[in-house]
């Protein structure tokens, strides 16, 4: 699949889903079986009204949906995915103000399951707000 290929797939994907537009999700980079999103700052998202916090629903939306970009991004995968397991560690509370990047990684694709890692981070990438680990269902069509 040519890398223009890819992007478009993954561009219609995140765009597809309401909760991803509604969120302000954008496709920043990818690259076969990996996709980093980001979700800016809003605060309508707020989960915390007295700290200014993005609320950790967001934040595993956004992990959800670049795992499954990164996943239709794995040249081996198919042209449509669902989450069948999603665990994700926060690791600390975003920093109000600030984008949230995930970054997935499809690091491993059987027969019909790929398998993500991802990093949410803000601008201090060096300490993630969050980690995941995650299995998604793979649909190739008719071989």
């Amino acid at each position: 699949m040519q890398d223009r290929d890819i992007l478009t797939i993954a561009r219609q994907f995140i765009e597809a889903l309401p909760h991803s537009r509604a969120l302000g999700m954008r496709l920043e980079e990818m690259g076969e079986g990996w996709a980093l999103l980001a979700m800016p700052y809003d605060r309508k998202l707020v989960g915390d009204p007295q700290t200014g916090v993005i609320h950790g629903g967001a934040v595993s939306a956004l992990m959800d949906t670049a795992s499954g970009a990164a996943v239709l991004c794995h040249p081996q995968a198919g042209f449509s995915t669902a989450t069948l397991d999603l665990r994700i560690d926060y690791m600390r509370p975003a920093t109000p103000g600030q984008t949230i990047r995930a970054r997935a990684e499809c690091h491993h694709v059987t027969r019909s399951v790929a398998f993500v890692r991802a990093v949410a981070t803000d601008d201090d990438a060096d300490r993630p707000v969050a980690m995941a680990t995650g299995a998604f269902t793979i649909e190739r069509g008719a071989q």
